[in-house]
C-alpha cells in the first residue's frame, strides 16, 4: 500500500503547527494518517516474514507514538513530524537490531538499520570480531548490491585508535567505529508509490545479512 500524498501533507502542516491545539483540532486528519501507515505496517510484516521470524508480531509491537517524550530534551515540541516503525522478531521492544522505516515529508523517508547508540559490551563484541575477522562483515557491507543500495558506512568513529587496539591495525578504521548503520532514503514520489511496500521489503531483505551478523555477534551468547 502506498503512502498517501496526504499523509505527507500532514506531517508538514504539523512541523509548522507543532502544538497540542492545533493537533486536536485536526485530529481526524491524523486518525486516517494513522491507520493509513498502520495498514503499510501489517503488510510489511507480512513481507518481511517471508524472511524474518514475524509469528506473533503485531502492528503495535512494531508502531513508534508520534508524541515525543520531551522530558530530557531541549527540543519542547510535544509531536514527531514523522511516523515510524520497527520490524523484528519479537517487536521493537526485542532488543534486536532491526529494520526502522521512517516516513517524513520533503524526501527525508528511509529505512535503515544497524549500531546506533550500542551498549560498551556490545562495542565491545563488535569489535573483537572485526580483530578476529573482520572478511565476514566487509563480504557483506562491501557487496556490490549492497553498496548500491546503503553506500558507505553512518555513524560516528573515535579520532584515535580505540583502547587496546594499534593504530595500524590492517582494520583500524572499521575499529575506530562508534556507530556502525546504514540507510536508504526514498524520495516522497517512492513513498507514495503503489510499490512502496514492495521496494521496503526488497531493502530490508538487501539489508539483512548486515543484521544477522549484528545480531549473531551481539546476542548468541543469549541464544546459545
Amino acid at each position: 500500500m502506498p503512502i498517501p500524498i496526504s499523509t505527507l501533507t500532514f506531517l508538514e502542516n504539523l512541523a509548522v503547527n507543532n502544538n497540542r491545539e492545533w493537533f486536536y483540532a485536526n485530529k481526524k486528519s491524523y486518525d486516517a494518517v494513522k491507520s493509513n501507515f498502520e495498514e503499510s505496517i501489517q503488510e510489511l510484516i507480512h513481507t518481511i516474514g517471508e524472511f524474518e521470524n514475524m509469528t506473533g508480531v503485531l502492528v503495535k509491537n512494531c508502531n513508534y507514538r508520534i508524541a515525543r517524550d520531551v522530558r530530557f530534551s531541549k527540543n519542547k515540541d510535544p509531536y514527531k513530524n514523522w511516523l515510524s516503525a520497527s520490524f523484528s522478531e519479537g517487536g521493537r521492544k526485542s532488543g534486536r537490531m532491526d529494520y526502522y522505516l521512517h516516513v517524513q515529508p520533503n524526501n527525508e523517508s528511509f529505512l535503515g538499520g544497524g549500531m546506533y547508540a550500542p551498549e560498551a559490551d556490545q562495542l565491545a563484541k563488535l569489535r573483537q570480531e572485526i580483530d578476529y575477522n573482520s572478511q565476514q562483515l566487509k563480504s557483506i557491507i562491501f557487496e556490490p548490491n549492497f553498496v548500491k543500495t546503503f553506500g558507505e558506512i553512518e555513524g560516528e568513529s573515535v579520532k584515535s585508535s580505540p583502547k587496546g587496539y594499534d593504530k595500524d591495525h590492517p582494520e583500524i578504521e572499521l575499529l575506530r567505529r562508534k556507530q556502525m548503520f546504514f540507510w536508504h532514503k526514498f524520495t516522497d514520489e517512492e513513498v507514495c508509490s503503489p510499490d512502496f511496500v514492495k521496494n521496503v521489503t526488497e531493502t530490508c531483505r538487501t539489508l539483512k545479512p548486515f543484521l544477522d551478523f549484528l545480531n549473531v555477534v551481539l546476542f548468541e551468547e543469549v541464544e546459545k
